[in-house]
């Protein structure tokens, strides 16, 4: 099987709410606001995945890694439970934030892979 590796881009957007010309002092304004940030599912599943197994999280071999959780990945043909793994920081305060399985409006799961936030 193939591994289908592809980073999921949360970007947040902007967009122009308002924009408003005067013609006597010739002078544009432009409001802006922050939208949602918007997230594309890496993998998309029929259904829900199986409740997460639990994992035995081993001690840490140094203070340079994180727990990263298994999770369900779904092969196309039915669910493949993926075991967690330590990695290692790759900023000295990065935090993990776990992938997840979310619903999509079209009663589908898209999985949206995990990152490190700064």
């Amino acid at each position: 099987m193939q591994r289908r590796i592809l980073s999921s881009i949360v970007l947040p957007t902007l967009a122009v709410t308002a924009l408003a010309v005067s013609a006597a002092s010739a002078q544009t304004t432009v409001v802006v606001t922050p939208t949602s940030p918007t997230v594309t599912p890496e993998f998309i599943a029929p259904v829900a995945p199986p409740p997460l197994q639990v994992e035995t999280i081993p001690p840490a071999p140094s203070t340079v890694v994180a727990w990263q959780a298994g999770h369900w990945r779904y092969t196309g043909a039915g669910w493949t439970w993926i075991s967690g793994q330590y990695v290692e920081h790759p900023q000295q305060l990065a935090v993990w934030e776990p992938g997840r399985w979310q619903p999509q409006p079209n009663g589908t799961y898209g999985w949206v892979d995990g990152h490190w936030r700064n």
